[in-house]
């Protein structure tokens, strides 16, 4: 039985809520850490080619149970159905000790300084709910250098995207014949190109060793520990100072409320003890670290008297606004050998793209794909003309996997108030907890931004020297998969964001939101890095105020 009174509890250990925890915790605050995952580590973590978290069509391999957790989706037609983790209407993300950070691709991107003033640059688009950040990048800086530092970060100081004060910590990871064909295809069309940084590490760092370039990387957990997430790195900080106290497939039921609406701590769900337990813990301040959809969820599922329509939701917000990353991209299929057999395989990119394009709302960076399973390279680069069976499938998946190469981007996406996240009348899970309903689209402007980044792909391609390029279809749809964002956006004003410049939920003085849902818009990079440092910029408050 835990003690039940904290001065901290913080619901779910992924990036935001792994570092948050550290740095409550040497501060002397007693933390609770609830993770609704389990704590697991290589080799517990599957390394099944067809069920895994970067190809989960059969199933995957960091959580969520596949029984007793469903979804509600919603098509644009308004037909609904009921989802599991492992579909893509799900948009699921990790669930386990250290979130989406035990199996990522660690690429680890700053944003720039226009993606947090995307409305001033660009203006609004009708029926978007696209808005500047309340805060500007430098506001955020010292704290992406922090994360970048003591997480761990290897990258190429000399083609930085974004404004830095300090280099990073380690040098990029070694060359790859991918990155040498495609930085000379890109010099003769004038781009500039450059090694993406990466939360890995390429040498010896805080006493682990550099990537073995496994080949497993994205979707998996790293085999000789050198992916850089809170599970290796600020959790443990966090337990090393004993007043933080980690528990497990813990799912919280509601941020409980007394009888002035004011909040008091977390009702949670434990198995740990083998029989089910409702447990409810007190607590000074409550942190709300879910990722966008869950996070917005629970609030939701907090409504009281006091509350009716959920915490944080007096202006209608919570929820609204998810994003993801739409990710458009080209296959290119080369007379000569492409594939070396190293990992991670992502290491090179340009950002050539991100902002100053003629008609063009935002953009994208474009970078090589991390190395694809051949399950994954049959379902997603194939040929359309190419049969997907019989001998001729068999001799074309030996002859052109290694002559291949994916180039692909996540494009700064355009919120939509209607892409959101409510709460399903009638499905529960498996704690009899009301679960998420996903409706709306991405809006359309980003699909149009999504069509010029394919071309650039094509474009980077065809300078590579490839003889037969191949590229899907763009289309309108919901975004807010493994990326996803932007549920509890910050803001000033309360009639339009859920929360304030630090995190903390507006009404409330001692409930936060710190991850991925502050997000206002997502940038055109993994967003991981800005959890981060958003993580390290409102633990540094929340401290502050004590």
């Amino acid at each position: 039985m835990i003690d039940s009174n904290f001065d901290v509890i913080i619901i779910g250990a992924g990036a935001a809520g792994g570092t948050t925890a550290a740095l409550l915790a040497e501060a002397g605050l007693r933390v609770l850490l609830l993770e609704r995952g389990k704590k697991v580590v290589w080799p517990n973590v599957s390394r099944d080619h067809l069920r895994n978290q970067r190809f989960a069509r059969y199933g995957h391999n960091a959580g969520p149970e596949i029984d007793g957790n469903p979804r509600v989706f919603v098509d644009p037609m308004g037909n609904e159905r009921v989802v599991r983790p492992f579909e893509g209407a799900y948009s699921n993300n990790a669930a386990a000790v250290g979130g989406g950070t035990l199996v990522y691709g660690a690429q680890a991107w700053r944003f720039m300084p226009q993606d947090f003033r995307m409305a001033s640059t660009y203006g609004v688009p009708s029926g978007s709910s696209l808005a500047d950040w309340p805060i500007s990048y430098q506001d955020l800086e010292p704290d992406y250098e922090k994360a970048e530092w003591q997480i761990g970060v290897s990258g190429d100081n000399a083609g930085s995207a974004s404004p830095r004060r300090r280099d990073y910590p380690m040098p990029p990871l070694p060359d790859t014949i991918q990155r040498r064909m495609l930085r000379e295809a890109a010099g003769q069309l004038g781009w500039s190109s450059l090694c993406p940084p990466m939360a890995i590490n390429s040498t010896l760092y805080n006493g682990r060793p550099p990537c073995a370039k496994c080949g497993s990387c994205v979707g998996f957990a790293c085999p000789s520990n050198s992916k850089n997430g809170t599970q290796n790195t600020m959790i443990p900080r966090a337990l090393k100072t004993g007043v933080c106290t980690l528990i497990s497939e813990a799912m919280a039921h509601r941020i409980d409320t007394d009888d002035r609406g004011k909040v008091i701590g977390v009702t949670f769900f434990t198995s740990e003890s083998g029989a089910p337990q409702r447990i409810s813990a007190r607590s000074r301040f409550v942190v709300v670290s879910c990722g966008a959809i869950e996070s917005a969820r629970l609030l939701l599922n907090s409504a009281s008297s006091h509350h009716p329509r959920g915490l944080g939701n007096e202006s209608d917000h919570v929820g609204r606004h998810l994003q993801g990353h739409y990710y458009p991209g080209a296959t290119g299929f080369f007379a000569e050998k492409t594939y070396d057999g190293d990992g991670p395989g992502v290491s090179i990119a340009t950002c050539q793209f991100n902002h100053g394009n003629p008609g063009v709302i935002g953009g994208a960076m474009l970078a090589n794909e991390f190395v694809k399973l051949p399950i994954h390279f049959w379902h997603t680069s194939w040929p359309p003309n190419v049969p997907r069976w019989g001998l001729e499938a068999k001799h074309f998946m030996r002859d052109n996997y290694g002559r291949t190469i994916h180039i692909q981007g996540p494009v700064q996406e355009i919120p939509s108030p209607e892409s959101r996240v409510t709460i399903d009348p009638k499905v529960r899970d498996r704690w009899d907890i009301p679960v998420v309903r996903l409706s709306g689209t991405a809006h359309p402007e980003t699909v149009r931004t999504a069509l010029f980044m394919r071309d650039k792909a094509e474009q980077w391609m065809r300078s590579a020297g490839a003889v037969h390029i191949h590229s899907g279809g763009v289309g309108l749809y919901l975004s807010g998969g493994q990326h996803q964002a932007g549920t509890c956006r910050m803001g000033n004003d309360p009639k339009n964001s859920v929360t304030d410049s630090w995190g903390r939920v507006h009404a409330h003085d001692n409930l936060f939101v710190i991850d991925g849902s502050l997000h206002v818009t997502n940038g055109g990079f993994n967003p991981v890095l800005t959890i981060y440092a958003l993580a390290f910029r409102c633990a540094q408050g929340m401290i502050q105020r004590l």
